[in-house]
């Protein structure tokens, strides 16, 4: 293989990298814990009105 030429590998995925390893200020921040909480009293709605 010449020096020239690009396998792909890491290069093709340093697009993905940068955009996933950066942080927007504007972006809303929610608690991972509050997210674990409205996902189970959502759920135990889904139970609840199953039984009615």
């Amino acid at each position: 293989m010449s020096r020239g030429q690009n396998s792909g590998g890491l290069m093709s995925s340093a697009g993905l990298v940068r955009y996933f390893d950066s942080e927007d200020r504007n972006a809303p921040q929610i608690d991972p814990k509050t997210v674990i909480a409205f996902g189970a009293l959502f759920g135990l709605l889904v139970m609840v009105l199953g039984v009615v």
